[in-house]
């Protein structure tokens, strides 16, 4: 509920874009913003800046080319989010702030239970898996080994 200690607490005044991290948030997470790496060029990026580009995309959902100036380039900030992604820094990113807000909320780290909604219940009963896998499979020739898939065959009937 939005009261105003709430309000306060989640105002967002004096950042440049409401999607950049505070002060006390980059203390949270920048000790697990892995190092840069020995030897090679020294970076010369400023990864507080790289994150505050991440949340600005995620937040707004702009297209990448979109991205302010001020910002660091597209490409560096999307070989980051990659990259972090790839090596798990994004998976411990998000269980630490995870953590923080229900222990803020004086609640337990993990949850104790979990809620799933009765649609997805039905869908993953009529193999729902399984339709999303053949959409995303190659078709397979026809039977008479022509070059024409059968999904353009039966179009065109």
């Amino acid at each position: 509920m939005w009261t105003k200690e709430n309000r306060r607490l989640y105002e967002r005044k004096g950042l440049r874009y409401p999607s950049d991290l505070t002060d006390g948030e980059w203390a949270l997470v920048s000790p697990l913003i892995p190092p840069a790496k020995r030897g090679g060029r020294r970076r010369t990026v400023v990864v507080r800046e790289v994150l505050n580009g991440i949340f600005y995309v995620l937040s707004t959902g702009c297209q990448w080319s979109a991205l302010p100036t001020d910002l660091p380039p597209k490409s560096t900030v999307h070989d980051y989010l990659s990259l972090w992604a790839w090596d798990g820094t994004l998976a411990r990113i998000h269980e630490k702030l995870f953590v923080e807000l229900r222990a803020r909320e004086g609640r337990e780290a993990s949850p104790s239970a979990a809620i799933i909604d009765s649609q997805s219940v039905k869908s993953a009963e009529k193999g729902g898996l399984r339709s999303i896998h053949r959409v995303m499979t190659r078709a397979r020739r026809s039977r008479a080994r022509n070059a024409t898939s059968s999904s353009i065959r039966s179009a065109s009937c």
